[in-house]
């Protein structure tokens, strides 16, 4: 099996300062391909989960634009809650965009058995609102659970510049244990934010369920955009 030449997938960044560490979204070692960032300056964790992103939209299509404008055929973003501006990223940059690990959410529901369900665990289910699963495609009364309080929380949404690794792996175990303890039909867990894929297999190892985030997100969107070739 052979591929033909490898474009970048775009990556808009957030503009952070934590420690990006291997299996986040921000790292490229994380990936199996070739990728490409830009940061939309100003455009902080609290300000876009907390706050109002709107006036960051014109920044994140001009990023865009110089990704497209670099070979990237397809874009990402390293933030959960923009999919509420995927539908307008993806119109003005004219290719396919990928915003939320949370648009996996209609296709992982229908592969699960009848009477289970995909649940959310979320930097902050205080702003994780019905519109954010409604852009994703998701059941607005899909089970959320938060991690306020946790220190995870407060080095991402705080951007600091130092991060507590095993710490946050201990607290992503927890607050995924506690979601399916609370909610007993839950078939699969879908990670909002990007930064917590890095701990995607202790969750799935911890609770027995399926866990998807931006990492099966992006694997999956950029091998459809470069097809591998089968010799015969």
């Amino acid at each position: 099996m052979t591929r033909p030449e490898q474009p970048f997938l775009g990556i808009l960044m957030l503009d952070t300062r934590f420690p990006r560490i291997p299996g986040d979204v921000g790292n490229p070692r994380t990936w199996d391909f070739p990728v490409r960032y830009a940061t939309v300056s100003g455009a902080t964790p609290e300000a876009i989960v907390c706050g109002d992103m709107e006036p960051f939209v014109r920044a994140f299509i001009a990023e865009g634009r110089k990704l497209v404008a670099q070979g990237c055929t397809g874009i990402a973003t390293t933030c959960g809650f923009l999919t509420l501006i995927r539908p307008r990223l993806k119109q003005a940059l004219g290719v396919p965009v990928a915003a939320s690990a949370l648009e996996q959410g209609g296709q992982v529901a229908a592969m699960l058995p009848s009477g289970s369900r995909v649940a959310v665990l979320t930097i902050s289910a205080g702003s994780l609102g019905a519109a954010h699963l409604a852009a994703a495609g998701l059941q607005d009364d899909t089970p959320v659970h938060g991690m306020e309080g946790s220190g995870f929380a407060r080095s991402i949404l705080g951007n600091e510049m130092t991060l507590d690794v095993e710490n946050a792996r201990c607290e992503m175990v927890a607050a995924g244990l506690e979601l399916v303890r609370s909610q007993s039909d839950v078939g699969a867990i879908i990670l909002e934010c990007t930064n917590m894929a890095p701990y995607a297999a202790d969750i799935a190892r911890a609770t027995g369920c399926p866990v998807y985030s931006i990492h099966t997100y992006l694997t999956w969107f950029y091998a459809a955009l470069v097809p591998p070739v089968f010799g015969s």
